[in-house]
């Protein structure tokens, strides 16, 4: 398990290749990326402790995320990432 606290700004998204990827392969490579100004974690599983809310690139001139995201979380509550 691995935390990131609460203040910085987290976007989660779930990264479709890989996801598409595991259901080709039977494997379980983890799907969800969390992206931070520190940089990118990825997770099978992640919990927020606090509020979030949703963001949809397109919407009042919000762009997409560097990777391509076009929807993701965004929160600045704690948050665990499980493997």
């Amino acid at each position: 398990m691995r935390t990131l606290d609460d203040g910085t700004v987290k976007r989660i998204h779930v990264d479709r290749r890989i996801l598409a990827q595991n259901l080709k392969t039977g494997r379980n490579d983890p799907a969800i990326t969390v992206q931070t100004s520190k940089g990118s974690l990825k997770a099978n599983n992640v919990h927020v402790y606090g509020n979030c809310h949703f963001v949809q690139a397109g919407i009042g001139g919000t762009k997409p995320l560097s990777c391509g995201a076009r929807v993701w979380v965004e929160t600045h509550a704690f948050v665990e990432l499980y493997p």
